[in-house]
């Protein structure tokens, strides 16, 4: 599955008390930037100018890169004193690198490191500092329209009137950009407001042309035209709701046949507004964490942990399913959380020293403090935990799943984007509390969260499929719907034979726009708000 690019970035380099090579005068110093595909292979993306005579360089030149949420981007940054014309760098001082990922750029906003030499250690009290920012033009319109006295173009009933918005492509071509909604049977339209990016409706130049088309809906695709009239976001600006910007919708052929032609119809601009957005980005370099928990099945069906036939089984060199979905997601999700303490708990096993079954168990039997350091302390938890439970069951999703929204409710009472909250989940099968996890599913869409359920082995996950709200809307058992979809399920299996990338790809790529609508639908900015610049 190809990735989506979510953004560009501009990375800005600075550099303080490089090392100095040149006799008599300062380093003359330039930046490389290599990026890692996956491996040991790095190629180089771009250099920076030279910078003459300086050991506390400002390079001017700007690397631009596209920025992926759902992959690791590990990248380079090596610094090189130039001292002759060749544009290979071998023949030059290396006068130190760092080695980090986009995910801890975009996250700290800026960043200072210390330089390395290549073998590790540093290179005299040289650092640097990478600024991020994402090149974007974040404006939105929003429109609200209506017409009245169109024609009518049905001999049965009334017109069914839509609108579609056009922009000019530098050839002269017209592309469509917006198309509203039908409204049935009626010339006098009031069309519901909708928002589009400047970009989208005049490559955000105010006074590019934009034509608008009125059409008369038919089932069978032969849509009729009303009429059209040309305008400019200028022109459209001037609208309020006290006076509208009205335009007569003219139909050529019709006025080419008919003397006393008037026009087709009056389309009336009631609002439009120009408002900034934020984008993903905005939310995470403006002081929003990502909170990381992990949930796993202890359940019976997953077989004895000692039989390498089980899901818990550990083959000769460590890893199992469960700790590969771990790694994966893991890997992506904690450059976004500073402190690195990731809680993970487990449902479905009878627990020492009682064995009483649990379904929200802390797989470091530490209630008061189930965090774990890093995502290699979640795995060292989980193999410490393995021989000390006794798989059982049911399998119930609903506990792990309410425990995580009670600190998602808690982080609402801030008042602004600052916590967000993704619970993996990791199960071998069918779903027990079916209806209980469709209630509390639909309760956490109204909260910063999300879901990802990654189903290992080879059993039914029909019922996962059904969580996945893609085809259809989630309800709880009573047919409350989901205000949101923040459920992402995925077969591991599916992703056995490609690349270890692939797995996070796939279920973290709609975690930036789950984000993004969470909080742009309670109106939420960031702790540090960078839109606001």
């Amino acid at each position: 599955m190809a990735a989506q690019c979510v953004t560009k970035v501009e990375l800005t380099i600075a550099c303080t008390n490089l090392l100095d090579k040149d006799v008599g005068s300062k380093s003359d110093p330039l930046c490389v930037l290599l990026q890692n595909t996956s491996g040991q292979q790095w190629y180089e993306v771009d250099r920076t100018e030279r910078v003459k005579n300086s050991l506390n360089p400002k390079f001017s030149k700007k690397f631009l890169i596209d920025y992926y949420f759902e992959l690791v981007q590990k990248l380079k940054f090596g610094i090189y004193d130039i001292d002759n014309k060749t544009y290979d760098l071998s023949d030059d001082d290396f006068l130190g690198e760092l080695e980090c990922t986009l995910g801890q750029i975009v996250s700290s906003r800026t960043l200072t490191k210390p330089l390395v030499l290549k073998n590790g250690k540093p290179a005299g009290r040289g650092s640097i500092t990478i600024t991020a920012e994402e090149v974007k033009d974040n404006r939105v319109v929003v429109l609200e329209l209506e017409a009245r006295k169109l024609d009518n173009k049905d001999f049965f009933g009334k017109s069914d009137p839509y609108l579609e918005f056009h922009k000019q492509t530098g050839d002269g071509n017209w592309v469509m950009v917006h198309r509203t909604e039908v409204i049935k049977n009626n010339l006098n339209p009031v069309w519901r407001p909708f928002k589009i990016s400047l970009n989208s409706l005049c490559y955000s130049d105010m006074d590019k042309s934009i034509k608008v088309e009125c059409y008369d809906y038919d089932g069978d695709g032969s849509h009729d035209l009303i009429g059209s009239f040309q305008t400019t976001l200028s022109k459209l600006k001037e609208a309020s709701r006290s006076s509208p910007v009205e335009f007569e919708c003219i139909n050529e052929k019709k006025r080419q046949k008919k003397k006393n032609y008037k026009n087709s119809g009056i389309v009336s601009v009631k609002h439009c507004e120009i408002i900034v957005e934020c984008t993903f980005l905005d939310y995470i370099m403006g002081g929003c964490q990502l909170n990381f928990t992990v949930g796993i099945d202890f359940t019976g069906s997953n077989g004895d942990p000692r039989s390498p036939d089980s899901l818990h089984y550990l083959s000769p060199n460590g890893v199992n399913e469960y700790l590969t979905a771990i790694w994966s997601v893991g890997m992506v999700v904690q450059d976004y959380d500073t402190d690195k303490m990731f809680p993970a708990f487990g449902f479905g096993a009878q627990i020492p020293p009682s064995f009483q079954v649990s379904h929200e168990f802390p797989i470091n039997f530490n209630p008061s403090n189930p965090f774990c350091n890093g995502i290699q302390g979640i795995v060292d938890a989980y193999r410490a935990c393995l021989p000390q439970v006794k798989l059982y069951g049911p399998t119930n999703f609903s506990p792990i799943i309410n425990h995580v929204a009670r600190f998602a409710a808690a982080a609402t009472q801030q008042q602004t984007a600052s916590q967000y909250f993704i619970l993996l989940i990791i199960t071998d099968g069918v779903i027990t509390d079916l209806d209980q996890t469709r209630t509390a599913i639909v309760n956490a869409s109204k909260l910063p969260m999300s879901i990802i359920i990654v189903g290992v082995g080879g059993a039914d996950f029909d019922a996962m499929e059904f969580l996945d709200g893609d085809d259809g809307v989630l309800r709880s058992s009573s047919g409350e719907p989901a205000v949101r979809d923040i459920v992402q399920f995925v077969p591991f299996r599916k992703f056995q034979n490609s690349p270890k990338e692939a797995l996070a790809q796939c279920v973290l790529a709609e975690v930036p726009q789950q984000v993004v609508n969470y909080f742009s639908t309670y109106k939420l900015l960031p702790p540090k708000n960078p839109a606001a610049k």
